[in-house]
């Protein structure tokens, strides 16, 4: 364990837009900022101005920190210029931030074969560029690219890239491991050599993740002396990504003792954090991500779950409250009592161990797991599960038959639609409704057709809403085939509250599946809110 401080620096508002699938609206930028900055992260990288219209506006009005420096992305000089008449430079430059990041050659073939100038040159190009950052007050920055690989074929002028940076006034001279090939004992070894060579220097490391060692590798060069860690919020980058500070920070603060400027007290909103960058990415959580999943802290096998009731720390390597996780107890074919009374003792359910409904539940839930259900993945539906095999669910209401259909036409003004109808059958209390749904895709319509029958007696459903949906083809249990294989539905829901749930169903059909699992979500919600019968006539 040490006292000693270690700087955060994020790229994910740049290396992150490198990730396939993503781009940054200028709103997204403004938002993530933010939260990096009241988490407590020392730079904030914006972009790189003059790169494209994104960056420009968003660094034409930046926002306004608090804690952490802001600052901007660009290349040395480039050759045959000066620092002083180079518009890529000077596009850098003219960006009013607390910092700049410039990247330049420091692997000898590229210089001889990419820029195709002498390596004299290129360390006067860096010396010059650094410079001119320091001579228009902010803090300068070094970014080494394919340094580690510049270091085994040419340690000599890979060091005195280094050097020249240190000599034009660099305050961090950042190596970067920028294909990701390198391992943690020659990342350790380069770095220590580093530091040797030039003592004074302030070094950064900056790992990408295409042997899954970026963070592995970026805690090696920490051991070895680098005071400064690069990496982006959920691991996100370009091929396999960058290193994830989700999970670096955690390790440097829980497990090495390594002071930084985010407060312990702010530690707990790592969780929400890495939501935020997802939600505003539309991408779905990791849900095995280390500390923040929601698999982080979740315990299946029966015995595991016995052992972390008695003492958490059994399995668990940090209490998850900690990182603002939460334990679970996940409900699966590998389900033994532990696992369900631990679950009951969640949802306020009291039942004695030795209680013969006990060995019945888990021997349906079982089952239903071998059918395909997921209750893992459906806490919701093992809640209404466990509670009807209690006799503690009411009969809210009941589905009858249903129907759908799917048109595909073109309209009056000649564009091609595709329009889904459903009509349902649903009984509450001593009336049947009969709706008829329209929507942009047969779930859709079934859900509007079943809420119209059952929020005229329920009207609290109204601010349930449908979060999330996922289809999986199971493979057939019985040696069918194709069609004959079985559909399992997960649907996440999110109320006016903010409160999250989901639901499980299980068919060859689809719409029978999709029909189950949206029933659940309901029953779920009426169940909660401890919703009062329709009276009968």
């Amino acid at each position: 364990m040490t006292s000693e401080r270690v700087y955060l620096f994020d790229t994910t508002l740049r290396d992150g837009g490198q990730t396939r699938g993503i781009d940054f609206t200028v709103s997204d930028k403004m938002v993530i900022a933010k939260a990096l900055d009241d988490f407590g992260i020392d730079y904030v990288e914006g972009g790189w101005p003059g790169a494209n219209p994104t960056d420009d506006e968003f660094f034409g009005t930046p926002p306004k920190l608090t804690n952490a420096k802001f600052i901007a992305f660009g290349m040395t000089r480039r050759a045959g210029r000066s620092a002083d008449n180079d518009p890529g430079l000077a596009a850098v430059l003219g960006a009013e931030t607390d910092g700049t990041c410039l990247v330049g050659k420091t692997w000898d073939f590229h210089v001889e074969t990419a820029l195709k100038i002498s390596l004299a040159e290129n360390l006067e190009m860096i010396t010059s560029s650094i410079a001119a950052i320091a001579a228009k007050g902010r803090e300068p920055m070094f970014d080494c690219e394919h340094f580690f690989d510049g270091f085994k074929a040419n340690k000599e002028f890979a060091l005195n890239c280094v050097k020249a940076a240190y000599d034009g006034g660099a305050k961090w001279v950042v190596l970067c491991d920028t294909n990701g090939g390198s391992l943690p004992d020659e990342i350790f070894e380069i770095v220590s050599e580093t530091k040797a060579f030039l003592p004074d220097v302030n070094l950064g490391i900056h790992c990408h993740n295409d042997t899954g060692m970026a963070v592995a590798n970026s805690l090696a060069a920490v051991k070895a002396g680098a005071r400064q860690i690069q990496g982006t919020i959920n691991g996100l980058g370009e091929r396999c990504g960058n290193a994830d500070l989700i999970t670096l920070i955690p390790n440097l603060m829980l497990k090495l003792g390594y002071q930084t400027n985010i407060a312990p007290e702010k530690l707990p909103k790592l969780v929400s954090l890495s939501r935020l960058v997802d939600d505003r990415l539309n991408r779905m959580p990791n849900a095995h991500a280390p500390y923040v999943g929601a698999a982080a802290f979740a315990h299946k096998g029966g015995l595991h779950a016995s052992a972390a009731q008695k003492d958490p720390r059994t399995y668990e390597h940090v209490p998850p409250e900690t990182v603002g996780n939460a334990r679970q107890f996940l409900i699966s074919d590998q389900t033994g009592k532990s696992n369900v009374l631990a679950r009951f003792a969640e949802v306020g359910i009291e039942i004695a161990s030795d209680d013969s409904r006990l060995d019945k539940l888990i021997a349906t839930v079982k089952e239903r797991e071998h059918q395909g259900w997921s209750f893992d993945s459906a806490e919701a539906s093992f809640e209404l599960l466990a509670r009807q095999a209690l006799g503690e669910l009411p009969e809210f209401f009941s589905i009858g038959r249903f129907r759908v259909t799917d048109e595909r036409r073109f309209n009056a003004k000649g564009e091609l639609v595709v329009e889904s109808e459903a009509t349902a059958s649903v009984v509450v209390g001593d009336k049947t409704h009969d709706e008829v749904g329209f929507g942009n895709g047969p779930v859709n319509a079934v859900d509007t057709a079943l809420r119209k029958a059952l929020i005229e007696a329920y009207p609290l459903l109204s601010s349930v809403e449908l979060t999330d949906y996922k289809v999986r083809i199971l493979e057939p249990q019985n040696g069918d085939e194709g069609t004959g294989a079985v559909t399992r539905v997960l649907i996440e829901f999110k109320d006016d509250s903010d409160h999250i749930w989901r639901t499980c169903g299980v068919s060859t059909n689809i719409i029978d599946a999709s029909v189950m699992a949206l029933s659940d979500g309901m029953r779920y919600k009426l169940h909660r809110e401890k919703a009062a019968l329709p009276s009968r006539h």
